[in-house]
């Protein structure tokens, strides 16, 4: 009889409102950090888009909180041989209009990403390898790729599956609307109100499982000691990248909690090195210099000595990163432990600028987001001042991230920050350091235009290659050599925290995803 009280009483409380149980059961409210520019899941392949359209949308993959792949729209899927996969759906899944998930609809979504106009990128990098498409039957498709390609399975991952009938001739703007944003995902679109707020309601024949919230709220606020507020003061019910100027604030009070992990994602540097003149460099006068200096890899590898790695973990982290030498953090398929962090020595890097030809340094701007990363302000500011006292004169230009990936784009930046999380060394590799290449979807995110044929050879082998031993042996190989020659600077791993009330639950996951209906009332 004791047990049958204490079950109805967990079960009443599962489903209450905030009077009974002192939680919105009936409304989860979660504060993202970073702003959302399209609800449309194939424009850019950023990780706050990829949030908010997660929670409508599915893929045929899914990853669980370690970035194991696991089951999505695709129960199951298989190398039928060196170059072919066949993936075989889930049959019942009904989009949210109730018209039935389809194998047309998965082709269609998978050449979707190739044919938008004005796309600023990502997406078609995970498709363009397949070069041919089958519908065996009705719940079974093949892709054919021209190669081997052994990634295929991840990086089906980041393409979510749309309606052919309403996606077809949409725009961004229609899925903004919501006219288009009908999906299969755990919850229906209601509103997007940009730069404030997403809103949902449950899909209640979701086919992984009916999730715990009526609604969602998902509530866009960059700014840290904002969204830290909206928790304590009960505006929301979770915060994700919690600020670690707040955590041990945070850790004591008793009306709430944290789960933490360390992240996938790596900050890093990139650095301009293929233009002769780059627009914001100059000599310590501030005349433009002949040469760019980024292109010697000795004034790279003299910065990144010049650079305190774990004094920017311990003072301006707070202790909630890790230093970093690899392009992916430990534990993610392709890390080499091999690579060792930089030994900060500002007197030796002094010499090795000098031996570059540059005794007196030079100026440059630092240019990078103020409302992405975890404290990405104040680690540019710290980046800056370290290498100004090894010489090399460094302003800070910190933007909002649109503002800041506007001026990327256009070019005008020549010293980047930059965080990237990925399954895979040799799937990072493919988008930071690749040799652009348009055709093959290399080097979207290659803002150095860094190029390197001995490592973009092994990474064709690693990315070919089926066999998960040696396809990883050739994605460490490839990343140490970037390494080797400082493709990029890398500065941190980050350690993701999440902070709820202490009646909600979260398995915190390596990929920093924030997933409202994996939040569960305890």
């Amino acid at each position: 009889m004791k047990h049958y009280i204490r079950f109805i009483a967990v079960f009443t409380c599962a489903l209450a409102s905030v009077g009974a149980c002192g939680i919105h059961a009936a409304n989860l409210r979660i504060g993202l950090s970073a702003d959302v520019t399209t609800m449309d899941p194939h424009f850019l392949a950023s990780q706050p888009n990829l949030t908010v359209g997660y929670h409508v949308f599915d893929a045929l993959v899914h990853v669980d909180e370690r970035t194991r792949l696991i089951p999505g729209l695709a129960k199951s899927w298989r190398a039928v041989d060196a170059t072919t996969w066949e993936f075989s759906l889930r049959p019942g899944v009904k989009f949210h209009d109730g018209s039935d998930l389809t194998a047309e609809d998965v082709i269609f979504s998978l050449e979707r990403p190739l044919n938008i106009k004005g796309s600023p990128g990502g997406f078609a990098a995970y498709v363009r390898p397949i070069v041919s498409k089958e519908i065996v039957d009705s719940l079974t498709i093949r892709l054919k790729t021209a190669t081997p390609y052994g990634a295929l399975p991840q990086d089906l991952n980041s393409v979510m599956i749309v309606s052919k009938k309403l996606a077809a001739n949409a725009a961004p703007e229609d899925f903004d609307s919501g006219r288009a944003t009908i999906g299969t995902g755990p919850f229906k679109f209601v509103r997007f109100e940009r730069s404030d707020r997403i809103e949902y309601v449950r899909n209640d024949n979701y086919w992984g499982g009916r999730p715990a919230w009526d609604k969602l709220t998902l509530r866009i606020i960059p700014t840290d000691p904002v969204r830290t507020a909206a928790l304590l003061s009960g505006e929301l019910d979770v915060i994700e990248h919690v600020p670690p100027a707040d955590r041990q604030r945070l850790l004591k009070n008793n009306k709430l909690r944290l789960e933490q992990t360390v992240s996938w994602r790596t900050i890093f540097l990139h650095l301009d090195q293929y233009r002769r003149q780059s627009p914001l460099i100059t000599d310590s006068a501030g005349k433009p210099l002949a040469k760019n200096p980024f292109m010697d890899v000795r004034v790279r590898r003299a910065m990144s000595m010049a650079i305190n790695r774990p004094a920017i973990v311990e003072q301006v982290m707070e202790k909630l990163a890790v230093p970093a030498a690899n392009i992916v953090s430990p534990g993610v398929f392709g890390h080499n432990p091999q690579l060792k962090v930089d030994i900060f020595n500002a007197e030796a890097a002094k010499k090795l600028l000098a031996e570059a030809g540059y005794p007196n340094g030079f100026a440059v701007t630092l240019s990078g987001p103020n409302n992405r990363y975890i404290n990405d302000e104040q680690v540019l500011q710290a980046v800056a001042q370290m290498l100004t006292r090894a010489g090399i004169q460094t302003k800070v230009e910190a933007l909002p991230l649109s503002a800041y990936l506007g001026k990327v784009r256009k070019q005008e930046t020549s010293f980047s920050l930059l965080g990237w999380g990925s399954f895979a060394g040799d799937l990072a590799l493919r988008s930071l350091l690749a040799t652009p290449t348009p055709d093959k979807g290399w080097g979207a995110w290659n803002w150095a235009r860094y190029s390197n044929a001995k490592m973009d050879r092994l990474l064709a082998q690693s990315l070919a290659t089926v066999d998960s031993k040696q396809r990883e042996a050739y994605a460490r190989e490839a990343v140490a050599v970037a390494m080797a020659e400082v493709a990029v600077i890398p500065l941190h791993h980050q350690v993701v925290s999440w902070a709820m009330k202490s009646n909600v639950q979260y398995v915190p996951r390596t990929d920093e995803f924030t997933f409202a209906h994996l939040f569960k009332p305890r």
